[in-house]
């Protein structure tokens, strides 16, 4: 205990042990719905689940024990939600690459993103980004995300005349789906931690009885990651010509990762001068499971939102994180469990957690057209055309383009005007090219 206390200097942060493995057990519940749905987004792009649910756990208990040792934060890692999504639907089965160029990319754009985070330029890039843009991008993934989790449960369905339609409401799935749903948000209301766990099990649970979905098993040796351990492509990925893909997974990565990062960070009281010296550690820890992520086999890693969880239950150090990082091993010996969750029991806290990042619109600036047409082009060009790297495009080039148009170039970060020539050049060679 005297040995913890030391390391972690608990006392300083006006913690104890207790407090901080309590803390650690919350965050790890609140986001072990992770564990069970990355698993089943990337098998959407053919890879192997089993493989994928390995390393699932080892990148967010290896990102974690990181953050926890070196950097002393209690934030935990993880592959982040739509990044994977992207991953899954937009690289690999929309644009038609593998998906071992596709981890090719997560790598080029993790050694980019540690390359920034070493030479300090990561804060430069952010600031320069305007703020609308930004929101636009979690709000467009929460957009994203929904369009998923609808198709995913069955609520919408394509439809020729219409483009999408409702669903067969009389179908058990489509049912079980919105029981779990309602569910998820009653306890997320009630203040029930692991709300989107529970839901996500109780689904599981119920399908069991009214599908033909069958348990098998809860506990075993964990799979083998072989099948998807150092098979990324880098080589395949640089001559795909995959830049625009490096360029979104590199945004998103930057944005969600550092915001995360800075917020929780803040409502742990761990900004202040005498401790902010610590950020650069928590930067470098998150921007390194990027880097191992792709390894392993599984998309982008970031900082999870939920961490907040375990800082109000007054989680202030590294022993939250260590908390995490070992509850995520354990989770390795839970792969029958996993692999016996469908679409529809997952659909519901892919809904809710878009549900929330909506309420990032409220945010943009509704008076300046010059700042809101863009975003809400961002935003509502990704679930529309089924792609984020179009959203994002779409989104710098309106930005750039309004701004001079109106005489209000000197607004513009010169990062800004370089993204949005990228993504111009794009579009006309794609054109071109056809």
């Amino acid at each position: 205990m005297e040995t913890l206390e030391r390391y972690f200097a608990l006392k300083e942060h006006g913690t104890n042990v207790r407090t901080e493995l309590l803390a650690g057990f919350t965050t790890f519940v609140t986001m072990a719905y992770i564990i069970f749905i990355n698993p089943m987004i990337l098998g959407d792009a053919g890879m192997p689940q089993g493989a994928v649910f390995v390393a699932t756990c080892l990148v967010a208990a290896i990102g974690t024990l990181i953050m926890g040792l070196y950097a002393n934060y209690p934030i935990a890692l993880a592959p982040g939600m739509g990044l994977n999504a992207y991953f899954a639907y937009v690289v690999v089965l929309g644009m038609g690459f593998t998906w071992q160029q596709a981890l090719g990319a997560v790598f080029i754009s993790g050694s980019l993103f540690l390359i920034v985070t070493l030479f300090r330029l990561r804060e430069i890039i952010v600031r320069g980004i305007p703020q609308s843009l930004r929101i636009a991008i979690t709000v467009g993934i929460g957009l994203f995300l929904a369009i998923i989790s609808l198709k995913s449960s069955g609520i919408v369905v394509g439809s020729e005349a219409t483009l999408v339609t409702i669903g067969d409401l009389h179908r058990p799935e489509v049912v079980l789906a919105a029981i779990g749903f309602i569910l998820i948000c009653v306890m997320s209301a009630r203040g029930v931690k692991g709300s989107l766990l529970i839901g996500i099990v109780l689904v599981t649970v119920l399908s069991y009885f009214f599908t033909d979905n069958r348990f098998a098993g809860l506990v075993s040796a964990p799979p083998s990651i072989m099948p998807t351990l150092f098979q990324l492509d880098i080589r395949g990925a640089l001559s795909a010509g995959i830049v625009h893909v490096v360029l979104v997974f590199f945004l998103v990565e930057l944005f969600d990762a550092t915001g995360t990062l800075m917020g929780v960070a803040r409502r742990a009281g761990l900004l202040t001068p005498e401790r902010e010296g610590r950020l650069s550690r928590a930067l470098l820890a998150d921007s390194g499971a990027i880097f191992m992520g792709s390894m392993l086999g599984t998309s982008s890693s970031t900082a999870y939102i939920e961490s907040a969880a375990g800082v109000q239950e007054g989680g202030r150090t590294g022993l939250t994180a260590v908390t995490v990082a070992v509850l995520f091993l354990l989770a390795l010996f839970f792969s029958p469990l996993a692999g016996t969750v469908p679409p529809y029991a997952t659909a519901p806290a892919l809904f809710f957690v878009a549900c929330l990042m909506m309420r990032e619109l409220t945010e943009l600036e509704w008076d300046d057209i010059t700042e809101v047409i863009p975003g809400c082009v961002t935003a509502l060009l990704m679930p529309f055309t089924y792609s984020i790297a179009n959203g994002v495009s779409f989104g710098f080039i309106t930005y750039a383009a309004l701004k001079l148009l109106t005489g209000r170039a000197k607004e513009v970060h010169p990062v800004v005007w370089v993204i949005a020539a990228v993504f111009l050049y794009k579009f006309i060679a794609e054109t071109g090219g056809h």
